[in-house]
């Protein structure tokens, strides 16, 4: 995600500093224009934002507070972080920021790597409505941007955007092996239905993978597993209860028990197939 959005800015003519962990990765940003770093601090030492598209809070906290990302900066200096983490988490750091004067926005985004490539992202942003108005011609250059609330509704939005992706993934996977399972064709059924209520974005998109049974990795389901574990942790915090989340999040980590954590999160329908004795 982090290479296409980068990309992306390079191509507005924004000066864009990058670092990434495994610099190899990042290192082909430098003939779309952008200066790589050896560092997280060193990059964001020379920008007025910071983008951070990270695996998960704790990697984000380590990255602003524990590798100096937070202290290069200048002040004034806004954090965007586009990763999707746990609310609370979101809220923590924005709270610590701003204690050095630093603003801060949670702003996760749902379109996958395409949406990234094509500049077609839905991005949810939580924090501070003037601060988000000021960067909306930033968030333009990667999609469609809409200010939900403060600090951390952000990152509410994605987890209920993750729950509906999550869930009906299950339920088109396990409507399309019921029909093959009774003999109907899949891709036939597919067809049949679109265009009626139960089609989707999903059906379309994720259905076909399973119709092809092409499980090459656009969201790992690894990702949709920590996603819904988010959601549930989330749930607690408030006192909700979320019975489908947590049935679904269940046979995600049954899936992942059984090897399939590194494939697409489509990939559910292998789990559903296999408890079913469908190879």
């Amino acid at each position: 995600m982090g290479f296409p959005m980068a990309r992306r800015l390079c191509e507005a003519g924004h000066a864009v500093h990058v670092w990434n962990r495994t610099r190899v990765k990042a290192d082909p940003l430098s003939a779309q224009g952008a200066q790589v770093y050896a560092t997280a601090a060193e990059a964001a030492a020379q920008a007025d934002t910071v983008i951070c598209m990270l695996d998960n809070g704790e990697v984000v906290g380590r990255v602003l507070f524990e590798l100096g990302v937070a202290a290069a900066l200048r002040p004034g200096a806004t954090v965007i972080d586009m990763s999707s983490i746990k609310p609370e988490q979101a809220r923590d750091h924005a709270a610590r920021l701003s204690e050095i004067g630093i603003t801060h926005l949670d702003a996760p985004v749902s379109g996958g790597t395409l949406g990234a490539e094509s500049g077609t992202l839905a991005i949810m942003v939580g924090g501070k409505t003037a601060d988000f108005e000021r960067v909306r011609p930033l968030f333009s250059v990667f999609g469609r941007a809409t200010h939900v609330g403060p600090h951390g509704c952000g990152q509410l939005a994605k987890l209920a955007n993750q729950m509906i992706v999550g869930i009906t993934i299950g339920a088109v996977a396990e409507a399309l092996l019921l029909c093959r399972k009774g003999g109907a064709s899949m891709a036939k059924v597919k067809e049949a239905i679109t265009g009626g209520f139960a089609d989707s974005r999903i059906l379309q998109v994720h259905g076909q993978r399973m119709v092809e049974h092409n499980f090459n990795a656009h969201a790992r389901l690894s990702i949709q597993l920590k996603d819904l574990d988010n959601a549930l942790a989330t749930a607690e915090e408030i006192g909700f209860e979320a019975p489908i989340t947590s049935l679904l999040e269940s046979l995600y980590a049954q899936a992942a028990d059984h090897g399939l954590t590194d494939l697409d999160h489509s990939a559910l329908f292998l789990e559903l197939a296999s408890r079913n004795g469908i190879g």
